[in-house]
Order: C-alpha cells, then sequence, then structure tokens
C-alpha cells in the first residue's frame, strides 16, 4: 500500500488535496494528515474514514513514500528535506523550491519529463502561472513565443482562509449597516477593533487593489515575478520577455487573466484555436456572439483551465490577445500536485 503524507492538511490547499486525492483514486491509501501543532488531535474525513492529525515529525517516522506540502515556505524549507533524506519524494506547493535549478518546476501536461528519478523534491508553481503556462504552452510549441503582458484578477481564496473571513465580514456588515463603501474598513476598525482582523491592507469588498504578494524594491509585487521567473523555467526558455500586474478582486472561485502573447511570427488565429482547443486539461470558451466566455463561477471546483477572448491584437505584429481562468485551489494547487503525484506512482509501476 502507497503511503502518502499531506503536510498542512487543515488548511484551504490542503482540504482540496485530500479530496482530489480521493477523485483521483487514492482513496484506499494509507493518508497521514501533517499539520502544525496547533492542529495535532484533530479529526479530518476522507474516503469515509477518520484522520487523526499527526506532526510533522511523526509524518517523517512514518516514512512516507510521497509528501504533498502545503504548508507555506518556511515549513517546506525546513520539512522537505527530512522527508527527502527517508527517501520520500516531497512535492511542494510553496515557493521554497522553485527557482532551485536542481529542483524541477512541474506542471504534469507540459513538462513532466523534467522530473528524474533521482529527484526527491518537485515544486508545484504558482497558481496563476500554471494556468497561464498552460493556456498559452502549444502556442510556444508551434510559434515561439517573444513577450507576455499579463494582468491578473486573482480571487481571495489564493491568499486563504483569513482572506475569505474578511471578505464575508465585510459583505455581512455591509448589509446590516448600509455604510458607504468609501468608509466601510474605517467603520469596522473603529467599531469593531480587534474582532475585525482582515488579511489585506486594504478592504477588498466592492473594491480591488494592484497588490498580491510583498512588494520589492523595484515596485514589482513577488506574485508578479512569480509569473515571470517561473513561466520561463517551465517553457524552458530564458528568451521570453515577460511583464506582469496583479491585481486581487472580490471573487471567490477562481483567478482570471489578461495575457497579451507576442509571438516570434505570424499566426493562423483558426490553428491558434485548435492548439488551444486540443491542449490537455484546457478548455475553449470562446464563443461572444452567445456571451460564452471564461468566468470564475464556471471554474469553480473544476480542474480545467478555461480560455477564450482569442483575437489579433493589431496593434502590433505577431500579437494576440486572451483571457483565461481557474479554479486557483484545484489545478492552481491541489490538482497540479496531485497530478504529478499520480504520474510518480505510474511510472513506478510500468
Amino acid at each position: 500500500m502507497i503511503t502518502i503524507a499531506i503536510v498542512g492538511a487543515t488548511g484551504l490547499v490542503g482540504g482540496k488535496m485530500l479530496q482530489v486525492l480521493q477523485e483521483q483514486g487514492f482513496a484506499g491509501c494509507d493518508i497521514i494528515a501533517a499539520a502544525s501543532p496547533k492542529s495535532i488531535g484533530k479529526e479530518i474525513e476522507f474516503a469515509g474514514r477518520h484522520l487523526t492529525v499527526v506532526s510533522v515529525e511523526e509524518a517523517i517516522a512514518r516514512k512516507p513514500q510521497y509528501a504533498v506540502f502545503s504548508a507555506g515556505a518556511s515549513a517546506s524549507r525546513q520539512y522537505a528535506p527530512l522527508f527527502a533524506a527517508t527517501g520520500c519524494t516531497v512535492i511542494d506547493n510553496s515557493s521554497c523550491w522553485r527557482m532551485d535549478p536542481n529542483v524541477p518546476l512541474v506542471v504534469p501536461e507540459i513538462n513532466m519529463d523534467a522530473v528524474g528519478s533521482d529527484h526527491r523534491i518537485i515544486a508545484n508553481p504558482n497558481c496563476s502561472t500554471i494556468q497561464m503556462v498552460l493556456a498559452i504552452s502549444s502556442l510556444h510549441r508551434r510559434y515561439g513565443i517573444r513577450r507576455l503582458v499579463i494582468s491578473t484578477y486573482q480571487s481571495v481564496t489564493g491568499t486563504g482562509i483569513k482572506a475569505i473571513r474578511q471578505l464575508e465580514s465585510e459583505e455581512r456588515y455591509f448589509a446590516d449597516h448600509q455604510v458607504p463603501s468609501a468608509r466601510l474598513r474605517e467603520t469596522m476598525q473603529t467599531e469593531l477593533g480587534d474582532s475585525y482582523q482582515p488579511a489585506y491592507p486594504n478592504q477588498i469588498f466592492r473594491n480591488l487593489f494592484p497588490h498580491g504578494g510583498d512588494f520589492t524594491p523595484d515596485g514589482y509585487t513577488t506574485e508578479e515575478l512569480k509569473l515571470v521567473n517561473e513561466t520561463r523555467k517551465i517553457l524552458g526558455d530564458d528568451t521570453i520577455q515577460i511583464t506582469s500586474t496583479v491585481a486581487r478582486v472580490p471573487v471567490v472561485g477562481g483567478h482570471s487573466e489578461a495575457v497579451n502573447v507576442e509571438l516570434r511570427q505570424d499566426y493562423d488565429l483558426d490553428e491558434v484555436r485548435r492548439l488551444i482547443a486540443g491542449t490537455p486539461g484546457v478548455v475553449l470558451c470562446d464563443n461572444p456572439d452567445e456571451n460564452r466566455y471564461p468566468m470564475p463561477v464556471m471554474a469553480e471546483d473544476t480542474d480545467a483551465v478555461y480560455v477564450g477572448r482569442l483575437r489579433r491584437d493589431f496593434s502590433q505584429p505577431n500579437t494576440l490577445n486572451l483571457w483565461c481562468v481557474s479554479d486557483n485551489l484545484r489545478k492552481g494547487a491541489a490538482t497540479n500536485a496531485i497530478q504529478i503525484l499520480k504520474r510518480l506512482t505510474e511510472r513506478s509501476h510500468v
């Protein structure tokens, strides 16, 4: 029996990983649910049985064949090498190992061949990167990509349960008190005091802000730089010029991205549609005459990357625009990690 540890099992992504494990045929495996000390002893339901949450140290001692991490970069930095030292293969969802030249950064439909038999740590890309590279990967193979201009519209689920609670609490307070939107945050802070614990430095209800991650000295955010660096690594092309802007929006269910793609040669738009529609894991949803285009409500709790609004950019040669949407908790995190796991287990049985 395969033994799999889920590290960070009580978090949003960890819970989704357990769900996807069951869906992907791992229900009969020995599953170790591990989390931080405050969660030890809790029970989690999985495939009709209850898992008792254990410490990460106990999970290491049980020597699982695989460990899937969603516990943050510091936990991954500390514990992933300890799992790996036992012979375990770690699939890590944090930013810790993504740009390590010795660690493959993997979207299975694109570059599973980057994983060798000697790799004991495999990195799962950032959620926004996963959906975008999957949407454009066939275009890069066919035409080559010269430049990408990316604007993201990211769900609060990308920040975690605290962000969801902020959005919900602001929405409830607004409905109950009917304060002006512009004064909502100030009023809640004054009236609620310490009981109002926002995840963001700004109000998210009836608002959005161009801020994801931490600001760097050059004015970009860490979320924006992930799109730049991870895209080049996954596609294996450091010459691609990339610039990005990340925005957080009051949406629960999925990230959306507007992507301007400059190709290295001219293209046929009908062929572009066929290439995208034929990409595994991608659904072409592009019928503007019937108002059919990708939306977060369409993507929520599914594993596909939805692509639409395909159109030629008439402002410069060889360039097109597209819009893509995906559930950031599933394909953007949990599903991608479990797909890597599934490919690894299939290899081991060949």
